[in-house]
């Protein structure tokens, strides 16, 4: 959990998750998933919103909310930062990790 708490932090706290997923009247899962989805993006070439939301199956209209609400690209920075746990630039690998504990693989 500790990728989740550091995305809550920088988004402001747990709450802040809630708060989200009402204003943009999607679900905390949602809105998890699209921080993760950003922040992935983020690191790859091209447009980011256009990345995640391809990823997400969200709109495009409601990850560049998502975005403007938490600080815009340089919170992605952050972001990808703590996605990339080990630092070789491909935070892909480490979502892969992440979500194989997850799910006990």
């Amino acid at each position: 959990m500790g990728l989740l708490d550091g995305i809550l932090g920088q988004l402001g706290g747990a709450d802040q998750i809630g708060k989200l997923a009402s204003q943009f009247g999607i679900s905390e899962e949602q809105v998890q998933t699209a921080m993760a989805a950003l922040g992935q993006a983020h690191a790859e070439p091209g447009d980011t919103v256009a990345s995640a939301a391809a990823a997400t199956g969200l709109s495009a209209d409601t990850l560049q909310g998502l975005l403007g609400q938490i600080g815009g690209e340089g919170a992605l920075d952050k972001i990808s930062g703590m996605i990339d746990r080990d630092g070789d630039g491909n935070p892909v690998n480490d979502i892969m990790g992440m979500a194989g504990k997850l799910f006990g693989r």
